[in-house]
């Protein structure tokens, strides 16, 4: 089946061009790394809000024989979180917490003097009441298709064509600062991750943060990297065709920001919108959010109670704006290029639900609305399988963080995180060298090295581009820069022990750290690329 199976409507209204829908899905490695107000918590709020609702969307669609939906980019952070035993487990205590959370508010029959009228007893006990229902759905569908992980249900998306898959590089590091040699390791395993819990190697990636530096298409060749994103001012704001990299083969597709700025900005769109769950504004004694946004100025205190009618009309006249955006979008630039043009719009997938509560529920009618509407919906590798291909371009350093260079994850700001990056991954692809040149040493072949695995690994982890973005954005900013010194501590501890001839203390060490950082079990140092 193609993705043209379903009508796309009268063929009168149709409009030139594709339109592809992107979204990202990314958190760092939060399992045994605290609970609240970060930590664990981020991860389970974003599995039930986002990432559930978003599976439950896919297979509904999917049942409709839609194909070539999205193009969906999974980091292999998140794969392994969704995949993990601990985090499983940890989900299902979650989602349990979350159903008598809900059953103490659809009980209330008290409030404490000056209660929000969000949290009034009527209103929470009515919240309470949906809140449980809601939960008591995402537990039988977390037991009934979640046992297992995430992997089985992607690749079930996968194999349907319903998906793309975007890979990455383990751990989300911000590529264009990082030694050569950890980016290539990072990218080719992060490939080969992705592989292995879906059967399906992805040709395109999310580059992390979509940055870039010039000569990184070489390498994205190298490790078989047909497509890539970045933000539309890397391409000059022309994203109406995807475009070929430098002298490579390779193909940049920008995000269109007019399209994409119309649901989600720095300063506006749709999940702003005053019927909407407010996001900021909680319940102190459950936990819940009962409000809606009510008004942009309107305090926490004041926001009214949340009013499920009054957003799901919201939903509808904002899938109709988005539909007839993307339709003016497109005729417009088909007409500026003078050939059908493509348009992309890309978001993080925890907009959708997590910080947008209706997010899902407008992703549904939006992917049935906008064929209705004429509107031909694909993938990446759909626009480069049919042609939507400009001329080759030379693209500038740059990102999608503010400025659209890379002042989050190289500024002044956060200057002692690069300092600390550099100087644990030279000393820790050092160590791993010796270690490596130790074992081949003693006889062949190279056997592997559990201890080199856990120096490279815990080095991934500590050049995670979360932990600047963090700190740039002040968004937790000290558990941020603990994280980045706690990895950067476990490096250096089981490096000195084993550079120094420690070998046990340093298999002892790597064993301890394994159990909190145990993700990307398959990464093995002897893959590193050499000097």
């Amino acid at each position: 089946m193609s993705h043209a199976d379903v009508a796309s409507g009268d063929e009168k209204n149709s409009v030139p061009g594709l339109f592809t829908l992107v979204l990202h899905t990314h958190l760092p490695w939060l399992a045994h790394h605290g609970r609240w107000p970060v930590g664990e918590e981020w991860l389970y709020q974003s599995w039930s809000a986002a990432y559930l609702p978003l599976i439950r969307v896919l297979r509904t669609l999917a049942a409709e024989n839609r194909r070539h939906l999205i193009t969906l980019g999974i980091t292999p952070v998140v794969a392994a979180q969704l995949d993990d035993p601990y985090c499983l487990q940890g989900m299902n205590h979650w989602l349990a917490n979350w159903q008598l959370r809900a059953l103490e508010a659809s009980t209330t029959r008290s409030s404490e003097p000056g209660a929000p009228p969000a949290s009034q007893p009527q209103a929470l006990r009515q919240f309470g009441v949906r809140e449980y229902e809601e939960a008591e759905r995402e537990l039988g569908e977390f037991d009934a298709l979640w046992r297992h992980g995430a992997s089985p249900l992607f690749r079930e998306l996968l194999d349907n064509q319903t998906i793309e898959l975007l890979g990455g590089p383990l751990a989300h590091p911000f590529q264009p600062l990082l030694n050569p040699r950890l980016r290539e390791f990072a990218l080719r395993e992060g490939l080969a991750d992705a592989h292995t819990r879906f059967a399906h190697r992805p040709s395109g990636i999310w580059a992390p943060e979509c940055a870039y530096a010039p000569g990184m298409e070489i390498g994205y060749d190298d490790a078989g990297v047909t497509h890539f994103m970045v933000d539309g001012p890397s391409l000059r704001g022309d994203t109406s065709l995807g475009r070929p990299v430098g002298g490579s083969d390779v193909v940049a597709f920008g995000r269109d920001l007019q399209v994409s700025y119309r649901v989600w900005s720095p300063k506006s769109g749709y999940p702003g919108h005053s019927a909407y769950r407010d996001f900021h504004t909680y319940d102190h004694a459950t936990g819940l959010k009962p409000a809606r946004v009510t008004g942009r100025n309107v305090p926490s205190d004041a926001k009214a109670p949340y009013d499920p009618a009054r957003a799901d009309a919201a939903v509808d006249v904002h899938v109709a704006d988005f539909v007839d955006t993307v339709r003016r979008r497109l005729a417009a630039e088909s007409e500026r290029i003078g050939r059908p043009a493509h348009v992309v719009a890309a978001f993080d997938t925890e907009l959708f639900g997590h910080w947008w509560y209706e997010g899902p529920v407008w992703l549904e009618r939006v992917l049935r609305a906008l064929p209705a509407a004429g509107v031909r919906v694909g993938t990446l590798s759909d626009a480069i399988a049919e042609g939507y291909v400009g001329a080759p371009v030379d693209l500038p350093p740059s990102s999608w963080g503010s400025g659209k260079d890379w002042q989050v994850w190289s500024g002044d700001q956060v200057a002692d995180l690069v300092q600390l990056n550099s100087e644990v991954v030279d000393a820790a692809l050092s160590t791993v060298d010796k270690a490596l040149a130790h074992g081949a040493a003693l006889g062949s072949p190279t056997p592997r090295d559990f201890v080199a695995d856990q120096i490279l690994r815990e080095t991934l982890l500590t050049v995670s581009s979360d932990w600047p973005f963090m700190v740039s954005k002040d968004s937790a900013a000290d558990y941020a820069r603990y994280r980045a010194h706690l990895h950067a501590h476990a490096t250096r501890e089981i490096s000195d022990a084993l550079a120094s001839g420690r070998r046990e203390h340093a298999q002892q060490l790597a064993d301890g750290w394994n159990r909190a950082d145990g993700l990307f079990g398959a990464l093995d140092a002897r893959r590193l690329p050499a000097t």
